[in-house]
């Protein structure tokens, strides 16, 4: 396994990560046996770069995740997130910036993940109501204070990135970014690599939708939270299947899964970039990690390009409410 460094401030981690946020929540029903497992094969075959949040079933992420970890934490880097609120259940209570919340966040995660430092810690969602220079400089506290070593945003427009690092340094940002999601070129990625900020890309398999392994809306379980999202439903549905099947030509040609494809199209667009792919089983782990092994050539890039363009994707890749609280 390679490394790749976040930022210019020392964070360095393996190139493909492991987002962990279906193990507890919205992709179906949760199986923690399975999820410890893959969680464990991950760390054996070199996967470092571990990315969990509070709201990921309201704090049993973290819980799983540091059970892990605890026993093995020389050979992983944590990432974990604030800000978007929820009730004990499960209700959506808004995004909080504010610094005294901020403290207690990270205290409250530092307790579940059982560690005493936070390797990574995101901003989940930008306040509006609070200025981004008292949010981050409430994060810069926790580093002088030792629970936190590097900081990070997470759907956070330019604007707002440029303010956040001018109090400190922001050594990473996570937003989507994919094949069938490519807005972050226009924008954001000449933002971040102007600053020396690290990217991470998070549902680099347009949440699995790009694997091919859903033929229609049907084939999502029963409350999963893919069902409303707007290219997941109906006619949007169908016509991005034609992505699909433009990835599933192109990785036959390469000789590899639909999904190593698209994986290895993210990694090719730069060495500051670290996906983070989210699964709770072994068998896909295995399957995203053969994305290391894929070559692609310029103009294999080209063609892709060519093929899936900026913009291809029918719908929004969120529903109305969730989308105003992105890019802000």
């Amino acid at each position: 396994m390679k490394s790749r460094k976040l930022g210019h401030q020392g964070l360095e981690v393996s190139m493909l990560g492991l987002g962990c946020m279906g193990m507890s929540d919205f992709y179906g029903d949760r199986d923690e046996i399975e999820s410890v497992a893959t969680l464990n094969r991950a760390i054996d075959l070199g996967v470092t770069f571990l990315d969990t949040a509070d709201m990921y079933g309201v704090g049993a992420n973290e819980e799983l995740v540091g059970r892990v970890v605890r026993e093995r934490r020389e050979r992983v880097v944590v990432a974990t997130k604030f800000g978007n609120v929820r009730g004990p259940d499960g209700s959506f209570r808004g995004v909080n910036g504010h610094p005294d919340y901020v403290r207690q966040a990270c205290d409250a995660s530092l307790k579940r993940l059982g560690l005493d430092e936070i390797d990574l810690y995101y901003q989940h969602r930008v306040d509006p109501a609070v200025p981004i220079e008292d949010t981050v400089g409430a994060m810069a506290e926790l580093v002088t204070a030792g629970k936190v070593k590097y900081l990070g945003l997470s759907e956070a427009a330019p604007a707002t990135i440029r303010r956040a690092h001018a109090v400190h340094p922001i050594s990473a940002l996570q937003t989507e970014y994919s094949l069938w999601s490519r807005d972050p070129e226009t924008d954001i990625l000449p933002t971040v690599r102007e600053l020396g900020i690290g990217f991470v890309p998070y549902s680099p398999l347009g949440r699995g939708f790009l694997t091919g392994q859903f033929a229609k809306p049907e084939d999502l379980p029963e409350g999963d939270s893919r069902r409303v999202h707007p290219r997941f439903q109906g006619e949007a549905f169908m016509k991005n299947l034609d992505l699909v099947a433009a990835i599933k030509t192109m990785a036959s040609d390469k000789r590899c899964t639909p999904a190593q494809l698209a994986l290895a199209w993210v990694l090719a667009q730069g060495e500051d970039i670290v996906p983070i792919p989210g699964t709770k089983r072994r068998t896909y782990l295995d399957d995203n990690l053969g994305a290391l092994d894929v070559v692609l050539t310029e103009k294999d890039l080209r063609h892709i390009d060519t093929v899936l363009p900026r913009g291809s994707a029918e719908g929004t890749r969120y529903p109305q409410a969730s989308m105003a609280a992105v890019d802000r």
